[in-house]
């Protein structure tokens, strides 16, 4: 077992804080060239096609597909994870408040790689033998690069890192919240999860979609909401966090006084890393969603994908202020040095806990609640949109009905067996296959991206 941790430890360092680093940026930085920075001169049209298509109670999704609004809600869903409440505290702590610079850079560039992957999806899209129309990496890759070998290796991937070992940690984060804010067994919210997804995941796509449309505008609206106030009760520290941000980004030792052992490279390294992680750019997850869209028109799915992106990184960036913020107000309190913020912010804890504690500053104990119920609907909706994409590849390996039962039936047995344990080694791993993952994703990106670049022209840029 210890043989098995330090492989898995080896590739993740190799994969998340190198290799993928470089891949996925050079990817967004090619693209955003080739596509003339569409995430900024095409972002008010994105903006306006997602606000058109909001609704909490669209039409019935099924096997022609679902709404526009639909998909980038069920995107969205797999991409606002604990990630999300966790990802900004420890790129913080690692980098610096200049992580979170970085991980706006992450943000623009996987904008454009994200419009890549809708419109590649929306382009290859199929329907399976039980008329179900589905879409995806795996899709693109077999009838885009003729690669079927690739896509099969895509398509095991994507069910181990997502629906099975990656919602095993969601679970378990879940678990984990809520014993500590309100005492209750782990195993007990471990059965409430099961069935909660059992109910959702047995329903098929109408109630994934259902689910999805509603609770992602309600979880997102209520997070940042309880982010601005908490910003409000800290806004004497908003401009010097924002300072801290810009300045430590590329003189981290000079906003610090030279009292910190943090790099620009460091800096860097952990905010673009943790960036790519939360919005999920380039990483083959939410093309599953956007390619069952029914758009008239492809490029209006990939400009609605960016915005996905987008409101990603709206949330991590409130939750790294928040962090800031309140961590400047306990220093300032406690009359110590700006050189001991990170310190101060690290003998919190690391992830969630900092979050969580940052919160408790300013709420008190509703503090702790409000992170642990958020982390109830940010989790419980990566499980459910993981869960969809699992069941995409499934269905690409093989439509027949007794294997969708069977990926049901270990889902449900996998979200509640995460709580019963500790998910350390499982959390490696699914970051490891996610990482995996990426890399036939990323081929399939470059080696068809004159397909994206020539479609965005003609209709995109049309006069």
């Amino acid at each position: 077992m210890q043989s098995l941790e330090i492989i898995i430890d080896t590739l993740n360092i190799f994969l998340w804080d190198y290799f993928l680093v470089i891949v996925l940026c050079g990817v967004g930085i090619y693209y955003t060239i080739r596509l003339r920075f569409i995430q900024v001169l095409r972002f008010k049209q994105g903006v306006l096609l997602l606000l058109r298509g909001i609704s909490l109670s669209g039409e019935k999704a099924g096997k022609a597909g679902m709404s526009s609004f639909q998909a980038i809600a069920t995107a969205v869903a797999g991409q606002v994870g604990t990630g999300n409440l966790a990802g900004p505290a420890t790129a913080i702590i690692a980098g610096g408040p200049g992580a979170i610079f970085w991980m706006w850079i992450s943000s623009l560039l996987g904008m454009s790689t994200i419009y890549a992957e809708a419109i590649l999806a929306q382009k290859y899209k199929s329907t399976d033998s039980n008329g179900q129309v589905v879409g995806g990496p795996a899709y693109y890759i077999e009838q885009g690069l003729k690669k079927k070998w690739l896509a099969v290796i895509f398509a095991i991937l994507n069910i181990l890192a997502l629906g099975l070992v990656g919602n095993m940690v969601q679970s378990n984060s879940i678990a984990n919240a809520f014993h500590n804010s309100f005492g209750v067994s782990t195993w007990v919210v471990g059965i409430c999860i099961a069935i909660l997804v059992s109910l959702v995941v047995v329903g098929g796509l109408h109630y994934i979609a259902a689910l999805n449309e509603k609770l992602i505008p309600i979880m997102a609206s209520l997070y940042i909401t309880g982010a601005i106030i908490t910003l409000i009760v800290n806004y004497q520290y908003v401009s010097q966090a924002f300072y801290l941000i810009f300045f430590a980004a590329f003189s981290p030792q000079a906003a610090f006084g030279g009292a910190i052992g943090i790099s620009i490279q460091q800096a860097a390294r952990f905010g673009i890393a943790r960036g790519l992680f939360s919005n999920e750019a380039g990483m083959g997850s939410t093309p599953h969603a956007h390619a069952v869209a029914k758009v008239k028109n492809p490029e209006d799915q990939g400009l609605i994908a960016m915005m996905g992106v987008f409101t990603v990184c709206l949330i991590v960036t409130l939750t790294g202020l928040v962090i800031i913020t309140t961590g400047l107000s306990s220093l300032n309190k406690e009359g110590l040095p700006l050189s001991e913020l990170l310190s101060f912010i690290g003998e919190k804890g690391t992830g969630i806990t900092v979050t969580q504690n940052a919160y408790e500053q300013t709420f008190g104990y509703w503090g702790n609640i409000f992170i642990s119920v958020s982390l109830l609907f940010f989790a419980f909706s990566t499980i459910i949109g993981w869960y969809y994409y699992a069941e995409t590849n499934v269905r690409y390996l093989c439509s027949s009905v007794r294997w969708l039962r069977c990926l049901k039936i270990l889902v449900i047995l996998c979200v509640f067996g995460a709580s019963l344990f500790n998910v350390d080694l499982v959390w490696n791993m699914a970051d490891a296959f996610n990482g995996l993952m990426v890399i036939p994703n990323i081929i399939a990106l470059l080696i068809l991206s004159p397909i994206v670049i020539e479609y965005t022209r003609k209709h995109v840029y049309r006069s």
